[in-house]
C-alpha cells in the first residue's frame, strides 16, 4: 500500500488513518513547491497531481474521503467503521460526507484570505451553520458515532483543528473541545511529522 503525501494537505487525514490502524504502508513524500508532484511518477499515481492518492494492489483512490472509507473497511477487526449493516452506519456515511462535502469548502472560504472580502458575511453566515449542525450532532459526546472514535472523527477532526488555527470556532466551545481530545492521539502526531 502506498500513499502520496504532503504535509499541511488533505493527505494528513488518510495518514492519520493509516497510522490508526497500525498497518504497513509506503508514504511518498512529496514537495509541492518543488512541484514534485507533476513527475512522471507522481501523475502515474493522481493524473491530476494533487495528493492524496492511495495505491492498495489493484485499487487507486485519488481523495481523502473515499481512501479513509476504504481504509476503515478494509480492516474491520480495528474498529474504525461501524459494522455494516449497524444501525450506526448510515449515520457515520453521513458524518465522512458531510465533513468533507460540507464543512471543508466553508473552512477553505476563509484559508488564505488576508482581509475580508465582499462574500465574507454569506462565508460566515454559512459556516456558522454548518457548525451547528456538527455542535448539535455531538450534543457534548466525544465521538460522532456509536460511542466510539471511528475514521469519520479522523476526518471532522482534522478539518476543525483547521478551522481553529484559521480562529473559525469562536462561539463553538464544544467543537474546540472535541478538536483538542482528538488532536492529542498519538497517532496524529506520526501523521503530521515530516
Amino acid at each position: 500500500m502506498k500513499l502520496s503525501f504532503a504535509p499541511r494537505t488533505r493527505a494528513v487525514r488518510p495518514r492519520w488513518l493509516l497510522e490508526e490502524l497500525g498497518v504497513p504502508y509506503e508514504l511518498v513524500r512529496l514537495d509541492l513547491d518543488r512541484r514534485e508532484n507533476t513527475t512522471p511518477e507522481s501523475l502515474a499515481m493522481h493524473p491530476l497531481g494533487d495528493v492524496p492518492a492511495l495505491v492498495d494492489g489493484d485499487v487507486t483512490l485519488l481523495d481523502a474521503l473515499s481512501i479513509c472509507l476504504h481504509l476503515a473497511d478494509r480492516y474491520p477487526e480495528k474498529h474504525l467503521a461501524p459494522p455494516v449493516g449497524s444501525a450506526e452506519r448510515g449515520p457515520y456515511y453521513g458524518w465522512m460526507a458531510f465533513a468533507e462535502l460540507q464543512l471543508d469548502p466553508a473552512v477553505l472560504a476563509f484559508h488564505g484570505r488576508t482581509q475580508p472580502d465582499a462574500d465574507d458575511a454569506k462565508h460566515r453566515a454559512r459556516l456558522t451553520a454548518v457548525l451547528d449542525v456538527i455542535d448539535r450532532g455531538l450534543g457534548g459526546r466525544e465521538f460522532l458515532v456509536g460511542g466510539a472514535f471511528t475514521a469519520a472523527d479522523i476526518l471532522m477532526a482534522s478539518i476543525l483543528h483547521l478551522a481553529h488555527t484559521l480562529r473559525l470556532l469562536d462561539g463553538h466551545p464544544r467543537l474546540f473541545e472535541y478538536v483538542r481530545l482528538h488532536t492529542q492521539r498519538p497517532a496524529v502526531r506520526r501523521a503530521v511529522a515530516g
